[in-house]
């Protein structure tokens, strides 16, 4: 890594010597230390990939970089069809389950707008949603548990998944699961940067954690003409008002309330001058809920709906409905299996109840197939959220986040004898 892109001299990320949050239980193995000892160069790696960012399917050199590191660690990584996402079992007991833990690695098409020495040196694209975050603490976690496994002292199997296209339509996951990614698998596990939780807390949580997501676009037709004379056209704009006011009502009255579906419109266009009705006009939105059953009636209601708006306008719809992700539901004992992770490697109290989210996240393609769960990690930052240009995150998250998948690895797999807290500790 250049010198850009390294702790400078001073720095506590950079001390060889371990410190354990308030509360928490050491790694077994000295694996704490080891952490300790690579943390400059994870921190190194976090900001390369941040300053190489890489769109949604283009994500070749990040996962080239990941498959380095996995190989230089002892392992055999192997690249997706593709050859832009990576998978990686590490192997204690070869009869022993599987258990997945994911990262997804692809940016977003935005401009960096951050000062820092690890800016996106790629025009209009950054990681301004953490995945060059959630990247670094899988490959950490990885090097950790391969140390354990090549020491004879890991009695499980743990699977890496580096995932493609989490920000994209189609999105990544289904292309990990046809490559064999759940083959085997028994649960998985996921993190995502959370800048609204303090750095060092993690938030959990059983059941619905985000959103279901589908996208729809309506392109509505009928004869133009002039303002002066509507009874002698479609008047579009009109039909079009009928459409974005009508359909979230109607939803409101056809849905099960304990169960609601959302609709909201994000864009609409239609006609260009004061005076002529356009013969065409278009309007596009987001459907999202929090319920499995919600997001599987929801392609046929939504468009019956818009029929039933349009209705006595005179005016055509052409309807394109684009599924999305269905809504991320914990399971319950994964979920546990991840608080109690938490809890040993940052203290109890770090530990807290997670907010729903409407936000989307593909993880849920793998959820409609084994049992698992997504944590937030509290990485605080300078104060802007997700999906924003000035995103960033304080890089101490990147140490407790390989610290909570590690313990929860250890969890799963309780044949590691783990060290005892003692009060001196």
């Amino acid at each position: 890594m250049t010198s850009a892109l390294t702790l400078p001299p001073g720095s506590p990320l950079a001390s060889p010597t371990p410190e354990l949050p308030p509360g928490a239980v050491p790694l077994p193995y000295e694996l704490d230390r080891m952490l300790a000892l690579r943390m400059p160069d994870l921190v190194a790696t976090r900001r390369f990939i941040h300053a190489h960012p890489e769109l949604s399917g283009q994500e070749f050199g990040t996962a080239a970089l990941i498959v380095r590191e996995l190989t230089a660690a002892g392992l055999e990584p192997r690249l997706l069809p593709k050859g832009n996402g990576v998978i990686c079992d590490i192997v204690g007991r070869p009869n022993a389950p599987v258990v997945a833990l994911r990262a997804d690695i692809d940016a977003l098409p935005l401009t960096d707008i951050k000062d820092v020495p690890y800016r996106s040196t790629v025009d209009g694209v950054c990681h301004a949603c953490g995945h060059d975050v959630h990247a670094t603490i899988l490959l950490g976690t990885g090097l950790l548990l391969a140390r354990l496994a090549a020491e004879g002292r890991f009695d499980g199997r743990i699977r890496l998944i580096f995932q493609p296209a989490e920000e994209a339509f189609p999105s990544g996951a289904p292309e990990v699961i046809d490559a064999g990614g759940l083959d085997e698998v028994s649960a998985i596990y996921a993190l995502h940067c959370a800048p609204q939780l303090p750095t060092g807390v993690v938030g959990v949580r059983t059941g619905a954690m985000t959103a279901a997501c589908d996208m729809v676009e309506v392109t509505v037709t009928g004869t133009g003409g002039h303002t002066a004379r509507p009874h002698l056209t479609t008047d579009l704009v009109y039909a079009l008002g009928r459409l974005i006011v009508d359909v979230p009502g109607l939803l409101s009255r056809r849905m099960d309330p304990r169960t609601p579906l959302s609709i909201v419109w994000a864009a609409a266009h239609a006609g260009t001058a004061y005076n002529t009705i356009p013969a065409e006009g278009t309007v596009r939105g987001t459907i999202r809920t929090l319920s499995t059953q919600a997001w599987r009636e929801a392609p046929d209601l939504v468009p019956e709906l818009i029929r039933e708006a349009l209705a006595g306008t005179g005016a055509k719809a052409d309807i394109h409905y684009n599924r999305g992700f269905p809504p991320v539901v914990n399971e319950q004992r994964a979920t546990e299996t991840i608080a109690t992770a938490a809890g040993r490697a940052l203290g109890p109290e770090q530990v807290l109840e997670a907010a729903v989210s409407m936000g989307g996240e593909d993880f849920s393609f793998y959820l409609e197939h084994v049992p698992g769960a997504m944590f937030r990690l509290g990485t605080g930052g300078p104060g802007s959220d997700l999906h924003h240009p000035g995103f960033d995150v304080d890089e101490r998250a990147i140490g407790y986040g390989i610290r909570v998948m590690t313990h929860a690895a250890l969890v799963a797999f309780p044949g590691v004898r783990r060290p005892v807290r003692t009060d001196q500790e």
